[in-house]
């Protein structure tokens, strides 16, 4: 297989790049050339602990030899560990389990209708989203996204979601509380360019939907499992949701999605109001419970904190210096380099050097490395975007 072979039977939904992987191991990928790359994008902040984890890969080993699949009908003892789990980490009670982050986003959705009725508030039937969000590509979440890119082509929309200015104080006086079921953002906007919220607003806006029982739900499926540097973005908030949402990271690259929620919420989630045939059996959970070990121990916890300052203030540097980099935002390893020109310049030049990262708009620049990277592949990936940063400067790109 070549990197120019043309996939033509599949759909054209996807700009793929000029780029065929065929092997991955810890921070690097490998082509089908043999050509190896610094993997900063870690599949859409997906492979967490890098890519093939031992401690993972052994875990899923064992699940193979002995159950792949049984679905919701019976107990599954790895999804009630997975569960417990994620319930004594966090300030949440219960736990569903399905395959994506938009599919647990529609979970949310659909948790803060049920538990509006339950409340009999009758005329709660609307969702708030926020400016630049990303919440998904299917009915429900495409509609809670704010962006009009995504919905070209696909209107009319799902009906029930009100979008509001994001990071704004007037944001809490256009909520409607007659018509608002619940409240979903993210605490860093990761789609709509590394924006991260102001710690004031997230709190204004938490306290004004607990007083009014509206449900305060966060997207964490970029920022959850590690990603900002704490296992949840939201403990840097001083906050506690009513809901999250998980997925990326939490599987070190097997498909899992998860809403975790307090039991006032969960509770409206009675038999039958909702399900999923593939989520949570026993290999995604396997591969969620392997994952979240790791990431959970404080001491992994800490070094990733370390790990995360030493590359931001290396960004910043390079910054001082390049008229072409205009800021550096984010949290954690989920980091955006806004820059005057095209963002896609910047990530093809990176390629071309075999280091991997992505864009997060026109001119975001979004790097994702594995929480696993070590200082030497930091400094080896300041080296490289110091020089492509002179250089596009220099030749003015």
């Amino acid at each position: 297989m070549s990197n120019t072979m043309t996939t033509s039977a599949l759909m054209k939904n996807y700009q793929r790049l000029p780029l065929t992987i065929v092997k991955g191991k810890g921070s690097y990928v490998w082509d089908d050339q043999g050509v190896k790359y610094l993997d900063y994008t870690s599949g859409i902040a997906t492979c967490s602990l890098g890519h093939v984890p031992d401690y993972v890969q052994g875990k899923l080993s064992e699940q193979l030899e002995n159950l792949w699949h049984v679905s919701n009908l019976y107990q599954i003892p790895q999804q009630e560990a997975l569960a417990e789990k994620l319930v004594s980490l966090s300030c949440f009670d219960q736990a569903f389990f399905c395959n994506s982050g938009a599919e647990a986003n529609e979970a949310a959705i659909k948790l803060a209708k049920k538990y509006a009725k339950d409340q009999q508030k009758l005329e709660r039937t609307e969702i708030v989203t926020f400016s630049n969000s990303f919440h998904g590509r299917t009915g429900y979440t495409m509609a809670a996204t704010a962006q009009p890119k995504i919905h070209k082509g696909f209107t009319p929309l799902t009906p029930g979601f009100t979008y509001l200015p994001f990071n704004q104080p007037e944001a809490l006086e256009q909520i409607d509380t007659d018509k608002t079921a619940g409240v979903l953002l993210e605490l860093v906007q990761g789609e709509g360019g590394v924006h991260p919220a102001d710690a004031e607003w997230i709190k204004a806006l938490y306290d004004y939907c607990k007083q009014a029982d509206i449900l305060f739900m966060v997207d964490e499926i970029q920022t959850g499992v590690g990603r900002t540097g704490t296992l949840f973005a939201y403990e840097q908030y001083d906050i506690e949701p009513d809901a999250i949402t998980l997925a990326k990271g939490l599987g070190s690259g097997f498909p899992i999605g998860a809403l975790l929620a307090k039991s006032k919420a969960a509770d409206s989630f009675s038999p039958g109001t909702h399900g999923s045939t593939f989520g949570g059996n026993p290999l995604a959970a396997t591969a969620g419970l392997a994952t979240l070990e790791k990431i959970a121990d404080p001491a992994f916890l800490q070094d990733l904190q370390e790990n995360c300052t030493l590359l931001v203030e290396g960004l910043m540097k390079i910054a001082e210096t390049n008229s072409l980099i205009t800021g550096v935002r984010g949290k954690g390893f989920l980091i955006g380099l806004e820059v005057e020109n095209k963002a896609g310049v910047w990530v093809e030049k990176l390629r071309e050097k075999q280091v991997l990262v992505l864009t997060a708009g026109e001119h975001v620049v979004r790097i994702l490395p594995p929480l696993t990277t070590e200082k030497e592949e930091l400094f080896t990936f300041i080296g490289v975007i110091t020089a492509i940063a002179a250089d596009i400067e220099e030749k003015g790109e």
